[in-house]
């Protein structure tokens, strides 16, 4: 028996993005976005209207970063996403992060998010079906902290992920399998 449910955006996990731009004054602005994708290798599909100033900056400016968020910040990631930097001027500075300027791109990168992409604005895509902001990814750096013997341990990232059913975020840390290999048990 199945239970039917008063949802349709029903994919879990969902990213809690970090999209971090420079606003007209070279502030820091940063949006919690949890409906993000990797479009392809390279390329990052952000489901976001034209009305988000994080929009409006990364058409300005031509580039955008996209970190994963972490637990230690967790307070600080919602809060990005329950303030409008429409409204809010100094959203970023309230949090209390800190930024530095990409090493590739316009855009700053928040120093205590673990993970984050450079991305070069490619298009917006408008329309009934239309994801948004793409932007090809030019630059992935990671905090050190996260590094082990020269390679991301993801266990160490403590990425937190967004359930749309009830509206909890849930940490992401244990590896349990094998991708592209654990499959193979099954082929004949």
């Amino acid at each position: 028996m199945r239970t039917k449910l008063n949802i349709t955006e029903g994919i879990f996990p969902m990213p809690v993005l970090m999209v971090a731009t420079y606003n007209e004054d070279g502030s820091v602005n940063v949006m919690n976005a949890a409906w993000g994708t990797m479009q392809q290798r390279n390329m990052v599909a952000l489901n976001l209207t034209e009305t988000h100033k994080s929009v409006k900056n990364i058409k300005a400016r031509g580039a955008f970063t996209v970190s994963i968020a972490d637990v230690a910040h967790l307070v600080e990631a919602d809060y990005f996403g329950v303030e409008s930097g429409n409204k809010v001027s100094d959203k970023f500075a309230r949090s209390g992060l800190t930024a530095n300027k990409a090493e590739t791109v316009d855009a700053p990168v928040i120093n205590e998010f673990p993970l984050c992409l450079e991305c070069e604005f490619v298009e917006y895509q408008s329309g009934e079906y239309g994801c948004g902001v793409i932007g090809k990814v030019v630059n992935v750096t990671a905090d050190e902290r996260v590094m082990v013997n020269g390679r991301i341990d993801m266990s160490l990232v403590n990425a937190i992920a967004f359930d749309p059913y009830t509206h909890g975020y849930y940490k992401v840390t244990e590896r349990v399998g094998e991708a592209f290999k654990d499959g193979l048990k099954l082929k004949k």
